[in-house]
Protein backbone atom coordinates (compact mmCIF):
# COMPACT_ATOMS: atom_id res chain seq x y z
CA UNK A 1 0.00 0.00 0.00
CA UNK A 2 1.29 3.46 -1.13
CA UNK A 3 2.67 5.68 1.71
CA UNK A 4 0.08 8.09 0.91
CA UNK A 5 -2.57 5.87 1.16
CA UNK A 6 -1.19 5.35 4.69
CA UNK A 7 -0.72 8.75 5.80
CA UNK A 8 -3.97 9.98 4.42
CA UNK A 9 -6.07 11.23 7.23
CA UNK A 10 -9.38 9.82 6.62
CA UNK A 11 -10.43 8.00 9.94
CA UNK A 12 -11.60 4.72 8.48
CA UNK A 13 -8.60 4.02 5.75
CA UNK A 14 -8.34 0.65 7.04
CA UNK A 15 -12.20 -0.10 5.34
CA UNK A 16 -10.43 1.48 2.65
CA UNK A 17 -7.52 -0.73 1.74
CA UNK A 18 -9.36 -4.02 1.20
CA UNK A 19 -12.16 -2.49 -1.25
CA UNK A 20 -9.38 -0.74 -3.46
CA UNK A 21 -8.22 -4.63 -3.30
CA UNK A 22 -10.93 -5.92 -5.53
CA UNK A 23 -13.57 -3.21 -5.66
CA UNK A 24 -16.88 -5.36 -4.54
CA UNK A 25 -20.17 -4.37 -3.81
CA UNK A 26 -20.35 -5.69 -0.71
CA UNK A 27 -17.08 -4.25 0.51
CA UNK A 28 -17.96 -0.81 -1.02
CA UNK A 29 -21.29 -0.87 1.03
CA UNK A 30 -19.72 -1.83 4.32
CA UNK A 31 -17.60 1.43 3.55
CA UNK A 32 -20.61 3.62 3.02
CA UNK A 33 -22.15 2.33 5.88
CA UNK A 34 -19.17 4.05 7.51
CA UNK A 35 -20.22 7.28 6.33
CA UNK A 36 -23.74 7.54 7.16
CA UNK A 37 -23.80 9.88 9.71
CA UNK A 38 -21.52 12.61 8.02
CA UNK A 39 -24.49 12.22 5.23
CA UNK A 40 -27.11 12.86 7.85
CA UNK A 41 -24.77 15.98 9.18
CA UNK A 42 -24.59 17.49 6.03
CA UNK A 43 -28.58 16.97 5.10
CA UNK A 44 -29.46 18.79 8.62
CA UNK A 45 -27.23 21.83 7.35
CA UNK A 46 -29.64 22.29 4.06
CA UNK A 47 -32.82 21.15 6.37
CA UNK A 48 -31.93 23.84 9.31
CA UNK A 49 -34.43 24.49 11.58
CA UNK A 50 -37.72 24.03 9.67
CA UNK A 51 -39.45 20.54 9.13
CA UNK A 52 -41.11 21.78 5.65
CA UNK A 53 -37.66 22.11 4.60
CA UNK A 54 -37.57 19.02 2.26
CA UNK A 55 -38.38 15.70 3.46
CA UNK A 56 -35.53 14.37 5.58
CA UNK A 57 -35.55 10.86 4.67
CA UNK A 58 -35.79 11.88 0.55
CA UNK A 59 -32.53 14.19 1.30
CA UNK A 60 -30.35 11.70 3.11
CA UNK A 61 -31.70 9.04 0.39
CA UNK A 62 -30.56 11.70 -2.41
CA UNK A 63 -27.04 12.13 -0.17
CA UNK A 64 -27.06 8.10 0.17
CA UNK A 65 -26.79 7.96 -4.11
CA UNK A 66 -24.22 10.21 -4.12
CA UNK A 67 -21.89 8.84 -1.18
CA UNK A 68 -22.00 5.74 -3.18
CA UNK A 69 -20.73 7.35 -6.35
CA UNK A 70 -18.41 8.95 -4.30
CA UNK A 71 -17.01 6.00 -2.85
CA UNK A 72 -16.71 4.51 -6.23
CA UNK A 73 -15.06 7.34 -7.63
CA UNK A 74 -12.47 8.47 -4.71
CA UNK A 75 -9.03 7.63 -5.59
CA UNK A 76 -7.32 8.39 -1.88
CA UNK A 77 -3.67 8.03 -3.84
CA UNK A 78 -3.95 11.32 -4.23
CA UNK A 79 -3.82 12.13 -0.84
CA UNK A 80 -6.76 13.83 -0.59
CA UNK A 81 -9.53 13.48 2.13
CA UNK A 82 -12.29 11.36 1.21
CA UNK A 83 -14.88 14.13 3.53
CA UNK A 84 -13.82 16.64 1.27
CA UNK A 85 -14.41 15.01 -1.93
CA UNK A 86 -17.85 13.48 -0.81
CA UNK A 87 -19.30 16.15 0.76
CA UNK A 88 -19.02 18.39 -2.69
CA UNK A 89 -21.36 15.01 -4.34
CA UNK A 90 -23.58 14.98 -1.77
CA UNK A 91 -24.26 18.76 -1.28
CA UNK A 92 -24.58 18.98 -5.13
CA UNK A 93 -27.48 16.00 -5.15
CA UNK A 94 -29.26 17.77 -2.09
CA UNK A 95 -28.76 20.94 -3.98
CA UNK A 96 -30.62 19.28 -6.92
CA UNK A 97 -33.15 17.75 -4.94
CA UNK A 98 -34.38 20.88 -3.35
CA UNK A 99 -34.41 22.77 -6.94
CA UNK A 100 -37.04 20.19 -7.99
CA UNK A 101 -39.26 20.31 -5.47
CA UNK A 102 -40.56 23.77 -5.65
CA UNK A 103 -41.18 24.11 -1.73
CA UNK A 104 -40.88 28.22 -1.93
CA UNK A 105 -44.23 29.79 -2.31
CA UNK A 106 -44.13 32.14 -5.64
CA UNK A 107 -44.87 35.28 -3.72
CA UNK A 108 -42.38 34.65 -1.41
CA UNK A 109 -39.96 33.63 -3.93
CA UNK A 110 -40.51 37.09 -5.60
CA UNK A 111 -39.96 38.61 -2.29
CA UNK A 112 -36.49 37.46 -1.95
CA UNK A 113 -35.94 38.43 -5.91
CA UNK A 114 -36.37 42.07 -5.21
CA UNK A 115 -34.75 41.94 -1.74
CA UNK A 116 -31.89 40.64 -3.72
CA UNK A 117 -32.33 43.54 -6.18
CA UNK A 118 -32.97 46.14 -4.04
CA UNK A 119 -29.80 45.04 -2.31
CA UNK A 120 -27.44 44.76 -5.01
CA UNK A 121 -28.47 48.43 -6.13
CA UNK A 122 -28.53 50.16 -2.81
CA UNK A 123 -25.23 48.24 -2.44
CA UNK A 124 -23.76 49.44 -5.88
CA UNK A 125 -24.66 53.32 -5.18
CA UNK A 126 -23.36 53.41 -1.81
CA UNK A 127 -20.07 51.37 -1.75
CA UNK A 128 -21.28 49.29 1.46
CA UNK A 129 -23.64 47.15 2.44
CA UNK A 130 -26.80 49.02 2.90
CA UNK A 131 -29.06 48.90 6.62
CA UNK A 132 -32.38 46.95 7.07
CA UNK A 133 -33.58 50.30 7.26
CA UNK A 134 -32.30 51.59 3.74
CA UNK A 135 -33.86 48.57 2.30
CA UNK A 136 -37.20 48.79 3.94
CA UNK A 137 -37.44 51.97 2.64
CA UNK A 138 -36.18 51.34 -1.02
CA UNK A 139 -38.90 48.42 -0.69
CA UNK A 140 -41.39 50.64 0.14
CA UNK A 141 -42.14 48.20 3.20
CA UNK A 142 -42.36 48.91 7.40
CA UNK A 143 -38.87 47.58 8.84
CA UNK A 144 -40.70 44.63 10.58
CA UNK A 145 -42.06 43.98 7.70
CA UNK A 146 -38.47 43.18 6.54
CA UNK A 147 -37.60 41.62 9.20
CA UNK A 148 -41.07 38.70 9.01
CA UNK A 149 -39.24 38.40 5.19
CA UNK A 150 -35.99 37.87 6.54
CA UNK A 151 -37.50 35.25 9.27
CA UNK A 152 -39.29 33.34 6.45
CA UNK A 153 -36.64 33.04 3.93
CA UNK A 154 -33.91 31.46 6.54
CA UNK A 155 -33.93 28.64 4.74
CA UNK A 156 -34.23 29.82 0.89
CA UNK A 157 -31.57 31.93 1.14
CA UNK A 158 -29.52 29.09 3.01
CA UNK A 159 -30.21 27.23 -0.48
CA UNK A 160 -29.47 30.39 -2.23
CA UNK A 161 -26.18 30.38 -0.64
CA UNK A 162 -24.69 26.80 -0.75
CA UNK A 163 -25.85 26.97 -4.59
CA UNK A 164 -23.77 30.06 -5.22
CA UNK A 165 -21.07 27.96 -3.27
CA UNK A 166 -21.42 25.30 -4.70
CA UNK A 167 -21.33 26.48 -8.35
CA UNK A 168 -17.58 27.54 -7.15
CA UNK A 169 -16.28 24.57 -5.48
CA UNK A 170 -17.48 21.75 -7.53
CA UNK A 171 -15.38 20.09 -9.82
CA UNK A 172 -14.95 17.03 -12.03
CA UNK A 173 -14.79 13.37 -10.75
CA UNK A 174 -11.10 13.50 -11.59
CA UNK A 175 -10.18 16.95 -10.28
CA UNK A 176 -8.73 17.59 -7.08
CA UNK A 177 -11.67 19.06 -4.66
CA UNK A 178 -9.15 20.38 -1.92
CA UNK A 179 -7.42 22.84 -4.05
CA UNK A 180 -10.38 23.63 -5.73
CA UNK A 181 -11.95 24.48 -2.76
CA UNK A 182 -9.51 26.33 -1.23
CA UNK A 183 -8.56 28.44 -4.16
CA UNK A 184 -7.41 31.35 -2.91
CA UNK A 185 -9.28 34.58 -4.54
CA UNK A 186 -12.62 32.80 -3.32
CA UNK A 187 -11.21 32.11 0.38
CA UNK A 188 -10.04 35.71 0.31
CA UNK A 189 -13.50 36.92 -1.31
CA UNK A 190 -15.38 35.06 2.13
CA UNK A 191 -13.19 36.58 4.13
CA UNK A 192 -14.00 39.45 2.96
CA UNK A 193 -17.65 39.30 2.64
CA UNK A 194 -17.40 38.26 6.50
CA UNK A 195 -15.31 41.10 7.43
CA UNK A 196 -18.69 42.97 6.53
CA UNK A 197 -20.66 41.65 8.66
CA UNK A 198 -22.18 43.51 11.51
CA UNK A 199 -20.51 42.06 14.93
CA UNK A 200 -23.68 40.36 16.20
CA UNK A 201 -23.98 38.47 12.31
CA UNK A 202 -19.87 37.41 12.45
CA UNK A 203 -21.13 35.57 15.48
CA UNK A 204 -24.07 33.95 14.11
CA UNK A 205 -22.48 32.91 11.13
CA UNK A 206 -19.22 31.49 13.16
CA UNK A 207 -21.55 29.49 15.49
CA UNK A 208 -24.09 28.42 12.67
CA UNK A 209 -21.60 26.97 9.99
CA UNK A 210 -18.13 26.70 12.28
CA UNK A 211 -19.92 25.56 15.18
CA UNK A 212 -22.23 23.89 13.94
CA UNK A 213 -24.92 25.13 16.36
CA UNK A 214 -29.01 25.15 15.63
CA UNK A 215 -30.48 28.36 15.49
CA UNK A 216 -32.07 27.40 18.73
CA UNK A 217 -28.66 26.73 20.28
CA UNK A 218 -27.65 30.53 18.86
CA UNK A 219 -30.69 31.92 20.30
CA UNK A 220 -29.97 30.83 23.97
CA UNK A 221 -26.34 32.22 23.75
CA UNK A 222 -27.28 35.53 21.99
CA UNK A 223 -30.52 36.29 24.69
CA UNK A 224 -32.60 36.23 22.08
CA UNK A 225 -35.54 34.75 19.76
CA UNK A 226 -34.50 32.13 17.22
CA UNK A 227 -37.08 34.01 14.58
CA UNK A 228 -34.16 36.91 15.65
CA UNK A 229 -31.64 34.91 14.95
CA UNK A 230 -33.34 33.82 11.82
CA UNK A 231 -33.22 37.47 10.43
CA UNK A 232 -29.51 38.21 11.71
CA UNK A 233 -28.67 34.62 9.44
CA UNK A 234 -30.97 36.16 6.37
CA UNK A 235 -29.70 39.34 7.07
CA UNK A 236 -25.63 37.77 7.18
CA UNK A 237 -26.67 35.54 4.02
CA UNK A 238 -28.20 38.38 1.38
CA UNK A 239 -24.31 39.78 1.73
CA UNK A 240 -22.01 37.51 1.66
CA UNK A 241 -24.35 36.27 -1.14
CA UNK A 242 -24.03 39.73 -3.09
CA UNK A 243 -20.03 39.21 -2.69
CA UNK A 244 -19.80 35.48 -4.33
CA UNK A 245 -21.72 36.70 -6.53
CA UNK A 246 -19.34 39.30 -7.84
CA UNK A 247 -16.83 36.67 -7.58
CA UNK A 248 -18.35 35.08 -10.90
Amino acid sequence: MSSVVKNNEDKYIDQWEPYLADRSIELRNELVLQYTDFVRKIVLRFRGSHNNFGQLDDMVNQGMIALIDAVEKFDPYLGNKFETFASLKIKGAIIDFLRKQDWVPRSQRNLSKELDQVYGELYATNGCPPSNVQIAEKMGISLPQLEKILQQRHNSILLSYEETIHEHTMVSDKGCPESELLNSELRDMLIEAIEQLNEKERLVVSLYYYEGLKLREIAEILGVTESRVSQIHSASMIKMKYMVSRYK
